[in-house]
C-alpha cells in the first residue's frame, strides 16, 4: 500500500510517499481502507519534531473509511480519529490501517466521506473542552478565543446545540463561525467588550485556541467562578497572569489534551457526535481535497494557516 512517511523531523518537505506492507489484522483487530483523512496543524507540529515521535513514522490522526477484514463488519462505513495514530504508531496517512475493534465507530450516513474524514481532532477537542472538561450548561455564555479555526468553529456547533450563547473572538469581525457575537480582538479590548456582552459580568467559560497574549485576557473576561479551557499554547509556552485576581476571583483553569484520549474515549465522543451530525445540529466543515501522491501540498497549505480543511483521498 501507499503511505505518507516521515523519517527524520522538519518542514513537510521531509515527507515522501513509500510502499509499505497491507495491515493483517490480528485478533481482535480490524483493517480500514482509508477515504479520506485530514491533515491537521497537529500534524504539521507533529513531522516538526514537537511531539517526540519515533521515527520513521506515517502521520496522520483522523480518518474516514470501510471496514475490509477483521473482527467487525465489513463494508462498515466508519470514522474517527486513531489513539496514538501519527505520533506513537504509524497513523492515517496511508491508504490501510488498521485498529482495535473498541476503536472504531459508524460513521453518519448524511455525512460524506470527505466530510467525516475533517470532523475528528477539531470535533473531539471542542467536545472534549466545552462538554467533558467545562461541563457546558443551557443558557451559558461562552467566549471562544480563536473561533474562526477549526476547533472555534466545531466549538460553537457544540455550545449552540448545547444551548449555550456565544461570544467569538477573532483577529476580524467577519464571523464564518455564525457565532452570536463577534469581538474584534485587533480593534477592540476583549475584557471589556466580553462584559459589554454579558451586561458587566463576564462569560462563564473561556475556550482558548490563542493562548500567548490572548492568555490574560481571556481570564480577565470570566465572571466569578469561571471556567478557562487551555488546548494550545502560542510560539512562547509561558504566560503570566494575576495570581490574586484568580483566586480571588475564584476561577477554574483546565487543560485539555485530545492527543491522550484513548480509543473508547474517542468512540464514546464519535458517537454522541454522530446524533448532532444526524439530527442537524452539527455540520462538516467546508474541505478542499489532495490525492496522496500530493500530500506535501496539503501539509505546505496547511503550514501557512489554511481555514479550510485539507483533507487527502488515498
Amino acid at each position: 500500500m501507499k503511505a505518507l512517511r516521515f523519517e527524520h523531523y522538519g518542514p513537510p518537505s521531509v515527507l515522501s510517499i513509500v510502499e509499505m506492507p497491507k495491515p493483517e489484522p490480528r485478533a481482535g483487530e480490524v483493517v480500514i481502507q482509508v477515504k479520506a483523512s485530514t491533515v491537521n496543524p497537529s500534524d504539521v507540529k507533529n513531522v516538526a519534531g514537537h511531539f517526540k515521535s519515533p521515527l520513521p513514522r506515517v502521520p496522520g490522526r483522523d480518518f474516514a473509511g470501510v471496514v475490509v477484514a477483521g473482527s467487525a463488519e465489513k463494508g462498515l462505513e466508519v470514522w474517527g480519529s486513531g489513539p496514538g495514530f501519527g505520533t506513537a504508531r504509524d497513523g492515517a496517512h496511508a491508504q490501510y490501517i488498521v485498529v482495535t475493534a473498541d476503536c472504531i465507530a459508524p460513521k453518519p450516513a448524511n455525512v460524506s466521506m470527505e466530510g467525516a474524514g475533517a470532523v475528528g481532532v477539531p470535533y473531539l477537542t471542542a467536545w472534549s473542552a466545552l462538554v467533558t472538561a467545562g461541563n457546558i450548561q443551557p443558557g451559558e455564555t461562552v467566549l471562544i478565543i480563536g473561533v474562526s479555526g477549526a476547533v472555534g468553529r466545531a466549538a460553537t456547533q457544540i455550545a449552540h446545540w448545547k444551548k449555550a450563547r456565544v461570544i467569538g473572538a477573532s483577529m476580524s469581525s467577519d464571523n464564518p463561525s455564525k457565532a452570536d457575537a463577534i469581538i474584534n480582538t485587533t480593534t477592540q479590548q476583549l475584557d471589556q467588550a466580553v462584559r459589554e456582552l454579558t451586561g458587566g459580568k463576564g462569560a462563564d467559560l473561556v475556550l482558548d485556541a490563542v493562548s500567548g497574549p490572548m492568555f490574560d485576557p481571556g481570564l480577565k473576561s470570566l465572571r466569578r467562578g469561571g471556567r478557562a479551557m487551555a488546548i494550545t499554547s502560542g510560539k512562547e509556552r509561558r504566560v503570566s497572569f494575576d495570581l490574586v485576581d484568580f483566586y480571588h476571583n475564584q476561577l477554574h483553569l483546565i487543560g485539555v489534551d485530545s492527543v491522550k484520549l484513548d480509543g473508547p474515549e474517542i468512540v464514546a465522543i464519535m458517537n454522541y457526535l454522530r446524533t448532532g451530525f444526524e439530527e442537524g445540529q452539527l455540520q462538516a466543515p467546508p474541505v478542499a481535497t489532495w490525492p496522496l501522491d500530493r500530500a506535501v501540498e496539503a501539509y505546505q497549505t496547511v503550514e501557512r494557516g489554511a481555514r479550510t480543511k485539507q483533507v487527502l483521498l488515498p
